[in-house]
């Protein structure tokens, strides 16, 4: 049977944002690296660009390039980046952000995809994820990065409940994040946390169109597969990581 993509379970369609961020903390973020005059801007793993696209609009004379390797989200970016007439200043890139040589830049966003930064072989390392941005901005430049810590120590059960293998030691504290970035050779401007709501938001949003999909197409030849997937992902978050796992958004300025 030939399945029309009409048919297939969306992706993405009701988030804003790739991450547990508001329009009010987004909106501050911007604004605050939209000041600093950014000539060039660096997104890591930007997906669709959205916050990469804002921060382009509201710094006038500003560039960006976006790096990313799923070509859907890409797709969608530059629809947007068409839509919103920045399409000759932003440009969405189709390639591994590992080791890459487009920096260095004014300011550079990566939120939530520092593993795109790191060696899939090695252990994920935070600090060498740091030690990465700070090469890839000028002195004096911004980083937006948005990174993971643990809220509290996390029990054996909701580690259980969590991503397989999940381990104590896959994030810091935010004190210890904090501290990595300062001896990465950034001074934290701002250190802010993803609320409750952002993530409820999120996590929510993340699922939401699969979920409709799901009650409407039982029967639908990918129904099973992607209702496995979906109570999957559910689960690693309620019976999870739900008020454990934090998001830090650090605007660090790179020392000179």
């Amino acid at each position: 049977m030939i399945t029309k993509e009409s048919d297939l379970p969306p992706r993405l369609g009701s988030l804003t944002f790739h991450g547990p961020l508001s329009e009010e903390r987004a909106t501050r973020m911007i604004e605050r690296l939209a000041a600093s005059g950014p000539a060039d801007v660096l997104d890591i793993g930007c997906g669709w660009g959205e916050l990469l696209l804002r921060v382009v609009e509201a710094a006038p004379g500003a560039k960006g390039v976006g790096l990313d390797i799923n070509a859907e989200d890409l797709a969608r970016g530059r629809a947007l980046a068409e839509e919103r007439g920045l399409a000759d200043r932003v440009a969405f890139v189709e390639e591994s952000a590992l080791g890459t040589e487009r920096g260095p830049v004014d300011a550079v966003l990566c939120l939530g995809s520092s593993q795109a930064l790191c060696d899939p072989e090695l252990p994920y390392d935070p600090a060498a994820v740091l030690r990465e941005l700070r090469r890839l901005v000028r002195p004096g430049g911004r980083v937006v990065l948005g990174e993971g810590f643990w809220e509290r120590t996390p029990t054996e059960a909701e580690l259980a409940g969590m991503w397989p293998g999940a381990s104590a030691d896959d994030h810091f504290t935010l004190g210890a994040l904090v501290d990595l970035a300062i001896g990465a050779g950034f001074r934290p401007a701002w250190i802010e946390t993803a609320s409750a709501d952002e993530w409820e938001e999120f996590e929510s949003g993340y699922r939401y169109d699969t979920e409709v999909w799901l009650a409407a197409h039982p029967d639908h030849p990918l129904a099973a597969e992607t209702r496995e997937r979906v109570d999957r992902q559910r689960s690693t978050w309620v019976n999870g990581y739900r008020g454990v796992l934090g998001i830090a958004y650090l605007t660090l300025v790179a020392v000179a």
